[in-house]
């Protein structure tokens, strides 16, 4: 069973940035694939941006250019910073991880991001 724990997240003032980090149980770095999806209230959960085992990136269109997913493949950790954030972008933040192999998706608890003066 792999375990994926979130930490980073909390509130912020409109423009500000965040990093978000989830620690995978498990070494990630042959069949992983990582990122983070979110979900705001009354909303259905969406992708944020997701990053291959070669490290290459899907992004939302409403995140392009602000936000900025990354993998430590040797912590099994993998990374969102969040700049310029927007009211919009208030969701919970959950990690996700895909395992290439089984075809198996796994899910972290879940991070609280807030954007508000």
């Amino acid at each position: 069973q792999v375990q994926l724990v979130e930490s980073g997240g909390g509130l912020v003032q409109p423009g500000g940035s965040l990093r978000l980090s989830c620690a995978a149980s498990v070494s990630i770095s042959s069949v992983y694939r990582m990122g983070w999806f979110r979900q705001a209230p009354g909303k259905p959960r969406e992708l944020a941006a997701t990053s291959t085992t070669s490290g290459t990136t899907v992004y939302a269109d409403s995140v392009k250019g602000r936000f900025t997913v990354s993998r430590d493949n040797a912590k099994n950790t993998v990374y969102l910073q969040m700049n310029s954030l927007k009211p919009e972008d208030t969701a919970i933040y959950y990690c996700w991880a895909f395992n290439a192999l089984y075809k198996k998706d796994y899910w972290g608890q879940g991070t609280q991001v807030t954007v508000s003066s």
